[in-house]
C-alpha cells in the first residue's frame, strides 16, 4: 500500500488533545445552519442551536475514507485530518456512542471481520425507507438554490504532472489508477468488538433502527459527492427524518479550483457547507467532542473576511456577496453577516463570526445595537485588527445623539475613532461629482491598477473632511465650485489599528471596474496580502445547471 506521508507527521505532532468532558454524560452539541433573513431574499443568516444529545442515541458514519484515492491530493488530505477523526471516534465510542464504517465498494475486504457481520446479522428495520439503497442526487429543498461549484470534472486538484506520476505508482502496484482503493484506511482504528461495517442504506437505517438511534454525524470523503449522495448520505438521512449533521471540520471535497467558481479548493469545500446548511442540515464541529480546537489543514491560510451588511439605500446586501463571490474565494475566507428583517438593530450571528474574523468590512448605516454585539466589534477594534469601510460605515452606529431604543447602544465617535472622518452630510443626489487620485500618495498599494483618470462617482458626495492626524488620502471627489472632498483613505487608528475606509459604495459604482479594484486591493492591504498587479476582473457565468 503506498502511504503518503507529506503533512502526516506535523498533523500528527499537532494532535495534542484536551478531551472535552461530558456534561452529565451528554454530548453538548452546537448546530450551526442558515436561516434566509426574510422569504425569498436569498440572503441567509448563520445561525447555531446548542442540543444536549445522549451519546447511546448517537451514531458517527465515516463516509468513504479510503486507503487511496485517484486523487493524490485527496490522499493526503484525508491523511493528514485522520488522526483527529480517529480520536473522536475513540471518545465517542468510549461514551456510548455508535461507530459506523463505511467504506463504499470495499466490504469484501471485510467480509469476516466481527464489524461487518454485526452489520449484516442486524434484524431488517420495519420501516426502510423505499429508496434508502439508492444515491440520492437531490433532496426538493435544494431547488431552492443553484448547487454552487461545478465538478463535473470529477473534481481532480492534482497538478498534471504530479497526477501522471501519481497514477504510475498505482498502476506499478497492480492497482486500478481510477479505481485504486480496497478498504478503509489503517490510520482509523476500527473496533471489531462494538462497531459495524457497512455501505449499504438499508443495513444503515436497521442499525440506527435497532439501537433507536435519532442523532447521526457523518464525516469523511467527499462532502459534495458521497457524503451528501450515499444511500447512507446526509440527504438520504435528513429527507427521512434523522437529526442528521455534518462535522464540517473532518471533511474534504473533490473541488478542482480550475473549474467555476474557479475559487481555492478550500473555498469550494466552505461553499458546499453553506449550502448544506442551508438546503439539507445542520453542521458542528470536532472540537465539541475532543475539546481543543477545530482541525484545519495546514495549507489552509486564507485569511477570514467578514463583511457586514445593515443598511437599505444602497442595496450593498446584494453587491458585497456578489463582490466576495466573484473575486474574493481564490484567497480569502468570507462570512456574510446581515441586519435582521424583523428588528432593525440586530446583526444576527455578528458575535460568533467576528470571534474568528481577520479582516471586518462595515456597510451598515445607524443602527443601535445589543450591548454584546456592539462590544464584539468594539473587541475586535480595541485589538487593532484591520478594519474596511464603504458609504454609510462612517455613520454605521450612530444615531445622531437621539436616545437609543432600550436595550441597544450606539458607537457615536465611531466614524472619528475608527476611520478618521468628520462626516457631517452629503451633497444633494442629483449633482454629480468626479472621482480623483491624490496624485501624492499614488504609489500606495490601494490604488494599484486603479485608474489616474477621472472617474465619475455613483452617488452623492459625502461631505467628510477634516481629517484625523494618522490619515493618507488616496482619492478626492470633486463638484464644480466646490472645496474638494476626501473620498478614500487610510487610517493608524489610537489602538495601533490599520482602517481603510471610501465614501464610493453605491450600487453603480460597484460596475465599476476602478471601485472594484479599489475596494479589493484594501481587502489585500488589510490582511497583510502583498496586492496582486492583475487580476481578472471579468468572471465567467456558472454552468447552466443545478446540482
Amino acid at each position: 500500500m503506498i502511504m503518503p506521508t507529506r503533512r502526516l507527521l506535523g498533523a500528527l505532532c499537532a494532535l495534542a488533545l484536551l478531551a472535552a468532558p461530558l456534561a452529565a454524560g451528554e454530548l453538548q452539541m452546537k448546530l450551526r445552519f442558515q436561516q434566509e433573513t426574510e422569504p425569498q431574499s436569498g440572503q441567509y443568516h448563520r445561525l447555531t442551536r446548542d442540543e444536549a444529545w445522549q451519546p447511546e442515541k448517537t451514531a458517527i458514519i465515516v463516509c468513504d475514507m479510503w486507503d487511496l484515492h485517484h486523487c493524490q491530493n485527496a490522499v493526503l488530505r484525508g491523511q493528514e485530518f485522520a488522526p483527529r477523526l480517529n480520536d473522536l471516534l475513540k471518545q465517542a465510542r468510549d461514551a456510548g456512542a455508535t461507530i459506523i464504517h463505511a467504506p463504499s465498494g470495499c466490504m469484501q475486504k471485510y467480509a469476516d471481520h466481527p464489524a461487518r457481520k454485526r452489520a449484516e446479522q442486524t434484524p431488517k428495520a420495519a420501516d426502510i425507507p423505499a429508496d434508502i439503497n439508492a444515491w440520492c442526487h437531490k433532496i426538493p429543498a435544494e431547488e431552492n438554490g443553484t448547487y454552487p461549484v461545478d465538478q463535473s470534472d470529477g473534481g481532480n486538484d492534482d497538478e498534471p504532472q504530479q497526477h501522471a506520476k501519481w497514477a504510475a505508482e498505482l498502476t506499478a502496484q497492480g492497482l486500478d489508477a481510477h479505481i485504486p482503493w480496497s478498504k478503509q484506511t489503517d490510520l482509523l482504528t476500527i473496533d471489531a468488538e462494538r462497531d459495524y461495517i457497512s455501505d449499504k442504506g438499508d443495513e444503515v437505517w436497521s442499525i440506527l433502527a435497532q439501537r433507536e438511534i435519532d442523532n447521526v454525524i457523518l464525516t469523511g470523503v467527499h462532502t459534495n459527492m458521497c457524503v451528501l449522495g450515499r444511500p447512507f448520505g446526509l440527504r438520504q438521512l435528513s429527507k427521512n427524518g434523522k437529526n442528521v449533521v455534518l462535522m464540517r471540520d473532518l471533511t474534504d471535497t473533490m473541488y478542482n479550483p480550475a473549474a467555476w467558481p474557479f475559487v481555492n479548493h478550500f473555498t469550494g469545500t466552505d461553499l458546499i457547507v453553506s449550502h448544506i446548511e442551508k438546503f439539507v442540515c445542520p453542521t458542528v464541529t470536532s472540537d465539541q467532542i475532543l475539546g481543543g480546537e477545530q482541525f484545519a489543514f495546514a495549507e489552509d491560510k486564507r485569511p477570514h473576511v467578514v463583511m457586514v451588511m445593515a443598511e437599505t439605500e444602497y442595496e450593498t446586501a446584494q453587491t458585497l456577496p456578489k463582490f466576495g463571490g466573484d473575486f474574493l474565494g481564490r484567497d480569502f475566507r468570507v462570512t456574510y453577516v446581515y441586519g435582521s428583517a424583523t428588528d432593525p438593530n440586530s446583526l444576527p450571528g455578528l458575535e460568533k463570526a467576528l470571534a474568528t474574523a481577520d479582516v471586518l468590512l462595515i456597510s451598515v448605516r445607524r443602527r443601535a445595537l445589543p450591548a454584546e454585539q456592539l462590544e464584539a466589534v468594539r473587541k475586535y477594534v480595541a485589538a487593532g485588527k484591520p478594519m474596511v469601510g464603504i458609504r454609510t460605515a462612517s455613520h454605521a452606529f450612530g444615531l445622531r445623539g437621539k436616545e437609543p431604543p432600550e436595550g441597544t447602544e450606539t458607537w457615536e465617535e465611531f466614524d472619528a475613532e475608527v476611520w478618521g472622518g468628520s462626516y457631517s452630510n452629503h451633497y444633494p443626489n442629483g449633482i454629480k461629482s468626479m472621482v480623483e487620485t491624490v496624485e501624492a500618495n499614488a504609489a500606495h498599494p490601494i490604488l494599484r491598477s486603479v485608474t489616474r483618470e477621472p472617474f465619475p462617482q455613483g452617488g452623492s458626495l459625502y461631505q467628510t473632511a477634516p481629517l484625523a492626524d494618522g490619515t493618507t488620502m488616496l482619492l478626492a471627489g470633486k463638484i464644480e465650485g466646490k472645496p474638494a472632498e476626501p473620498l478614500a483613505w487610510t487610517f493608524r487608528r489610537a489602538d495601533g489599528g490599520w482602517s481603510f475606509y471610501t465614501s464610493l459604495g453605491h450600487k453603480d459604482d460597484f460596475t465599476n471596474k476602478s471601485f472594484q479594484r479599489l475596494l479589493l486591493n484594501s481587502i489585500y492591504w488589510a490582511a497583510g496580502l502583498e496586492v496582486p498587479n492583475h487580476f481578472d476582473l471579468s468572471k465567467p457565468a456558472p454552468p447552466q445547471r443545478k446540482g
